[in-house]
């Protein structure tokens, strides 16, 4: 079997495909992007098609050398209802990093984990930009903030940006 240029089924918002993207990024791995839209025409990834190459009809779905790896969390959020979501988000991200910034006290050097780029900040970033996003106050959380100021300096973190990706729309492109 021939290794062709592995391909990145993904959405621009998704805070899971973000992490694939920073990490192909920092690896400098060229790789196509097939953007699948969640929202359009009821969700792209409930199409045949899609479900052929991922049953479990979400994104990212990473394919190499013919095996397809997925993942992703945007499930919870629609069975939380639309109407409890803002609410639910705060909830849970706020918990969440109230535990982090005290982690970090103890880990953190220039990133989360000493000065090398480890996988908590490929996963920091796109939990900093749902925060932002679900109107997080990021005030109680120096550490988290610092770290996530650096990380977003980095090429890997700006090439690989929701605001950068094909399926981007015009008003949210950088």
């Amino acid at each position: 079997m021939q290794a062709g240029k592995p391909i990145l089924y993904s959405y621009f918002r998704s805070s899971c495909s973000w992490r694939v993207r920073i990490a192909l990024a920092l690896k400098s791995i060229d790789y196509e992007t097939i953007p699948i839209n969640l929202v359009k025409d009821g969700g792209q990834q409930f199409s045949e098609e899609f479900q052929a190459l991922n049953p479990m009809k979400q994104v990212p779905a990473l394919k190499i050398d013919g095996i397809t790896i997925g993942q992703s969390n945007l499930s919870v959020l629609k069975q939380v209802g639309q109407e409890n979501q803002l609410t639910w988000a705060q909830k849970a991200i706020t918990s969440g990093f109230n535990a982090l910034e005290q982690i970090l006290q103890s880990t953190a050097g220039r990133y989360c984990v000493g000065d090398e780029v480890s996988m908590a900040d490929l996963c920091l970033v796109p939990q900093v930009a749902n925060a932002e996003r679900f109107k997080v106050d990021l005030m109680p959380y120096p550490t988290i903030s610092r770290i996530n100021k650096t990380l977003l300096a980095l090429e890997a973190f700006q090439v690989s940006h929701p605001c950068r990706q094909p399926d981007t729309p015009p008003e949210l492109r950088a």
